[in-house]
């Protein structure tokens, strides 16, 4: 086991393999970097559940990626939220945002105790997009949300695009260790190996390694007291588990002035005359952080 994950470790995603068998997986676990990321808007129970678990998906997917580069993870469609997204960058950066319609979601949320993302999304549609920067094309794969929840989404997403046997969970909840209550997020994925001659069927031990998984709570991943390696050794210690060092997260937003600048420099000149307001400047409020941004007109005319 790898000591950086033997304490309570929080905002780590860990690749783990089961011993002597075709079963690789990843842990996430998010504390203060999805804390930040929720409360930085009044985001409805619901809505933060959605988007806390999109961020820790991004999370345990974008950590696989063999480049450097970008995983964004969205789902949008008819229902009350519109819009999710996160964005996790091999850096270990992640943000996220969510686009909704308040008296919608608080509808939908009156007979559920926890509405999932196929009632919170309606008819949708669930896409994971790979960004390696401007000099290569982006590879997007899209499935239709037919599972209620975002990890039947992915595990949907990973059979149709990928033909990989892949079981994922996901948690969201908030816990209070003597600071007032504060957002918590984790994930697990594990997926089967393809045979080959060498290895011969997966299928008995991929059966098995599922039923296990099965017995995962979700409060286990999102609970502060409990270490990633605990979590692990309790689900699989029949057959032991091995946890390779694991890749720090942090909330972290790409926006700046000179992006916004350049945005704005985007509209003609008379639709940008509309947006100054009484202080002389243009306020542009960033979806994702909720920073601000007071941009002179002037500082426009030569972008």
């Amino acid at each position: 086991m790898s000591h950086s994950l033997t304490s309570a470790a929080d905002d780590l995603v860990g690749v783990f393999q089961i011993e002597g068998e075709p079963v690789r997986g990843r842990l996430a676990r998010l504390g203060p970097a999805i804390n930040e990321i929720l409360s930085g808007h009044a985001y409805p129970e619901a809505v933060a559940n959605l988007l806390g678990e999109t961020c820790a998906l991004a999370a345990l997917v974008g950590s696989n990626l063999k480049f450097e580069g970008r995983l964004i993870v969205q789902a949008q469609g008819s229902g009350p939220v519109r819009y999710v997204v996160a964005d996790y960058d091999t850096s270990g950066a992640l943000r996220g945002y969510c686009r909704y319609d308040e008296a919608a979601v608080a509808e939908a949320a009156s007979g559920f105790s926890r509405p999932g993302a196929r009632t919170l999304l309606g008819d949708g549609v669930f896409i994971m997009t790979v960004d390696q920067g401007p000099d290569m094309d982006r590879y997007q794969g899209v499935t239709a949300i037919e599972g209620e929840t975002l990890a039947l989404c992915a595990e949907q997403y990973f059979a149709q695009s990928e033909q990989t046997p892949t079981r994922v969970r996901l948690a969201v909840g908030q816990a209070d260790q003597g600071q007032g209550p504060k957002w918590r997020a984790g994930g697990v994925l594990i997926q089967n190996i393809a045979e080959d001659e060498a290895r011969g069927s997966t299928e008995e031990a991929w059966t098995r390694t599922q039923a296990l998984f099965e017995t995962l709570g979700e409060d286990e991943l999102i609970d502060p007291q409990l270490s990633a390696e605990t979590l692990l050794f309790r689900l699989f210690h029949e057959d032991g588990v091995r946890v390779f060092e694991p890749k720090p997260l942090r909330a972290f937003c790409r926006c700046s002035h000179e992006r916004i600048k350049t945005v704005l420099a985007s509209f003609d000149p008379a639709e940008r005359a509309d947006m100054v307001e009484p202080d002389g400047k243009i306020h542009v409020t960033c979806e994702y952080c909720s920073r601000v941004y007071a941009v002179e007109p002037a500082e426009l005319e030569h972008v």
